[in-house]
């Protein structure tokens, strides 16, 4: 997969992922500080307009559609609202990324660390945070920072990998078991591409195992007949709060039947 997010920012993967993050944090944030940690946090702002968004027609195919929907899921009501906010309202030319939703929806007395290790990428990121008090830039490897820096109390990481490398899975699997070895209540919310079955299968044994058995969001917006494509996107989440299947039923089966060809979508508790 490209590194390079631009070419995929607002993409029915972005959707999928940042409509079930934002509901995430809604239930999260309801009793004592939150800390939020970003392993993989991209820039944090993405240009709609630009040259790698207008060739790869993706945006187009996603955030666009979405926000001309008439009959999109509540569900998806705090993603709009915040490209609304984003682009003042007028047509969609930005689209934010994680970091820019997570920074606008904790609290102040919330905290946010957003990793990225790509230099050009986490200057554009610092840039795009600069002077928020509560958050915190790093240009890391977020694995190594998620299990190092996880603190005590609420805790949500974020783990979010380009895959371009083969061992991004296992690291995924140490991570999240690092990170419950610090903070036993710590969720974690995982995004993966969906390829084939046989590499997300494994995926999951290997995290059931490690660690615990996962609440898994899947979204497939074409069958798994091609593992060079990305048929799909799951999620895959740790200590997910009560009240989630539901919205993210919604969220999936709404990206899958609407952007999809013959697409299909589950929750399942794994």
């Amino acid at each position: 997969m490209n590194y390079r997010h631009a070419f995929h920012a607002g993409n029915f993967a972005d959707l999928v992922k940042h409509a079930a993050l934002l509901q995430l944090l809604t239930r999260l944030k309801v009793a004592a500080k939150l800390t939020v940690i970003d392993t993989h946090a991209g820039r944090g702002l993405y240009d709609l307009a630009g040259a790698e968004a207008r060739k790869s027609g993706e945006a187009a195919a996603g955030i666009v559609r979405l926000m001309a929907a008439a009959e999109a899921p509540l569900a998806f009501a705090p993603l709009t609202e915040a490209v609304r906010r984003l682009n003042g309202g007028g047509s969609v030319r930005r689209y934010p990324g994680s970091p820019w939703l997570i920074a606008e929806a904790i609290r102040p007395n919330d905290s946010y660390v957003a990793c990225e290790l790509r230099p050009e990428e986490h200057g554009a990121l610092a840039q795009a945070l600069k002077g928020r008090a509560n958050v915190r830039t790093l240009c890391a490897d977020g694995y190594d920072v998620a299990a190092r820096e996880t603190p005590g109390g609420r805790v949500l990481v974020l783990i979010d990998p380009p895959f371009e490398r083969a061992d991004d899975y296992a690291r995924i699997v140490e991570t999240a078991q690092a990170v419950r070895r610090r903070t036993a209540g710590a969720v974690l919310m995982i995004w993966l591409p969906l390829k084939d079955l046989a590499t997300f299968d494994g995926f999951l044994a290997d995290v059931e195992d490690a660690v615990a058995a996962p609440l898994v969001a899947e979204c497939r917006i074409r069958p798994l007949t091609d593992p060079m494509k990305m048929n799909g996107c799951a999620l895959v989440l740790l200590g997910a709060p009560a009240g989630l299947v539901a919205p993210l039923e919604a969220i999936c089966r709404w990206t899958a039947e609407t952007l999809g060809e013959r697409g299909e979508a589950r929750v399942y508790q794994a």
